[in-house]
């Protein structure tokens, strides 16, 4: 059996995807990046009939793909975009493992569907949520397909998730044991604390998760002096000056004219993106983008069209053709295109091409939204996310958005950009005008952990965990690799995804794990495609070689146990680049 490794240059036939539009109600979006992102080019390029130029990409098609000569071989072409190799591949799913899973798949629907029988006929008890006999002519309340799913497979394994916890989540934690007699339908809890779990599943990717030092010391002093919770708004009585010097410390962290601190990561998403947009406009989101983000996009009413993960092919054919075509029958130009990407993709481990995808937004005279939830903190030699990691301007980036609840061990979201921008979120933000204000000691817990980041205490204790988390990460992708793992996304990330593939590998994985005292998470359909069940590992910089090397023999261990280990890679190479002019790339 033999495997091939996928780059982000696919065959042509899968160049373009496209999402369907969302009609909903209609936001106030044209108050903001105003003016229309759409324009007949005029560059003294020949325009086709209809005015528009066709032919000037920045990234053309092959007029071929080509597999490499030798298996597992990739080429790079290094472009002028990138400083530095950015390697970044994915191995395809063997043969036989994608059959064998989807026959797991076919093998559980058919028990599945025997058991509702039984359950019908009142020979198997039924725990789940049913329409009453009454209700039947009513809107079901309950998806008939989703409550098969739960029932049926998510409840076999649910015993690997929502584990309760009960000490800090650092490096390692405590959790709380329970049992179930009813397969799973019910837990209760034994008494027992299970002492010491490496936490490999946590996002506390600078390890700020913590309960002592000069981060907790400055929240109990902010608690002392300002109380938990504020009790309104911020453009009413909830706006204390701590959260002015927050928003002042983002901006400059982040190297931006402003910005604008929420207490909600996902509400920072869901509901920003429609202040921003609206009826008329139009945003082109990657495949993979978080819920928040769809929500979001939806919640404004533009049009929406999907382009294929990371692929810049897929987008300039997007980016074209709302050019090229404009609004469907109407065909009026977008009142704006916004691009909507993620700095590091949480399922997949990979890293934005933003080198590409700004080259694009340049060219195009479209708008950015980048969402650094994961990669603020955790990529860049300063820490300042992945528009550090690749040396890029933070102000080819029109709007710039993280969270607090990773790298910074706390809670809440921010956008950064230009003064009008959020100038203009202030005064049009359901978010900023509904939602109560951040509590002042997870406010204090950000300041505190953004200057121990920037250098600002004094120390380079800040510093030392960017370097210990780019270490590690390095350390455990290799030493995974080379055990015969199939590992996805960046070198550079620290979100390591390890394939599992089968359904039933995925609790017993979660559960062998656990026996020895690691912590992890697994993940199945729907949040991954069916065939591609995986563990997620997450890096830290609070993890000691000892603690990496104890998990990676465990993983091992459970690896054979499970013959996990699918690769049939010879060594690790840096995926393809992109087949683009070099002059384009410098436009």
């Amino acid at each position: 059996m033999t495997s091939q490794y996928i780059s982000w240059v696919t065959p042509n036939r899968d160049i373009y995807s496209r999402g369907r539009p969302t009609k909903m109600t209609e936001s106030s979006s044209n108050k903001l990046l105003n003016g229309d992102s759409c324009h007949r080019t005029s560059n003294g390029k020949k325009p086709s009939k209809n005015g528009f130029v066709k032919n000037h990409g920045l990234f053309q098609e092959p007029q071929k793909y080509r597999r490499p000569r030798e298996k597992n071989q990739n080429v790079t072409h290094n472009s002028s975009l990138y400083k530095k190799p950015f390697a970044e591949s994915f191995e395809e799913t063997p043969l036989l493992v994608a059959v064998l899973t989807y026959m797991g798949y076919g093998i559980l629907t058919i028990f599945g569907y025997l058991r509702d029988f039984l359950r019908h006929w009142s020979i198997e008890k039924c725990h789940v949520a049913r329409e009453k006999e009454e209700q039947k002519d009513f809107v079901p309340l309950y998806q008939d397909f989703e409550n098969f799913y739960t029932r049926n497979l998510y409840m076999r394994i649910r015993d690997n998730w929502n584990r309760p916890i009960c000490s800090v989540p650092g490096a390692k934690m405590d959790l709380v044991e329970r049992v179930s007699h009813d397969y799973n339908w019910t837990f209760e809890h034994t008494g027992r604390v299970v002492k010491d779990v490496i936490n490999m599943g946590s996002y506390n990717y600078l390890g700020f998760a913590e309960n002592t030092g000069a981060c907790a010391d400055a929240a109990v002093e902010a608690t002392e002096k300002y109380g938990v919770g504020v009790g309104s708004t911020r453009c009413e009585i909830g706006s204390l000056d701590i959260h002015e010097e927050l928003e002042q410390l983002v901006a400059r962290f982040l190297g931006v004219e402003s910005s604008m601190a929420f207490g909600m990561g996902f509400a920072t998403n869901s509901m920003n993106i429609p202040a921003l947009t609206g009826k008329g406009c139009l945003i082109l989101s990657d495949e993979l983008n978080h819920a928040s983000l769809v929500l979001g996009a939806r919640l404004s009413g533009s049009t929406i069209r999907v382009f294929k993960h990371n692929n810049m092919q897929s987008l300039e054919k997007l980016l074209r053709d709302a050019i090229a075509h404009g609004q469907p029958r109407t065909h009026r130009p977008w009142k704006k295109i916004l691009i909507v990407v993620e700095g590091i993709y949480s399922m997949e481990g990979s890293i934005v091409r933003l080198p590409e995808v700004v080259a694009l937004k340049k060219r195009y005279k479209a708008y950015l939204y980048l969402d650094e939830a994961h990669s603020i903190g955790a990529l860049g030699p300063n820490g300042r996310g992945v528009v550090d990691y690749f040396g890029l301007d933070p102000k080819d980036v029109d709007i710039m958005m993280g969270t607090f609840t990773k790298s910074f061990g706390a809670a809440g979201g921010y956008i950064g950009g230009k003064q009008e921008l959020i100038d203009y979120l202030r005064r049009h933000s359901h978010s900023a005008l509904y939602a109560t204000s951040m509590s002042p000691p997870v406010v204090q817990q950000i300041i505190s952990s953004m200057r121990i980041i920037m250098g600002e205490d004094g120390t380079t204790l800040g510093i030392d965990r960017i370097r210990q988390l780019s270490e590690n990460t390095t350390y455990f992708r290799r030493e995974l690799r080379e055990m015969g793992f199939i590992i996805y996304g960046n070198d550079d990330s620290p979100v390591v995804p390890m394939m599992l593939y089968m359904p039933a590998k995925i609790g017993a994985f979660g559960r062998e794990m656990l026996k020895r005292n690691i912590g992890t998470v697994v993940v199945g359909f729907p949040a991954t495609p069916i065939i591609e069940s995986r563990a997620r590992f997450c890096i830290s910089a609070a993890h000691t070689r000892e603690m990496l090397d104890t998990a990676l023999k465990a993983t091992s261990e459970v690896g054979d146990l499970l013959q996990l280990k699918y690769s049939r890679r010879e060594r690790p190479l840096p995926s393809l680049g992109w087949m683009a002019e070099e002059s384009l790339l410098q436009d």
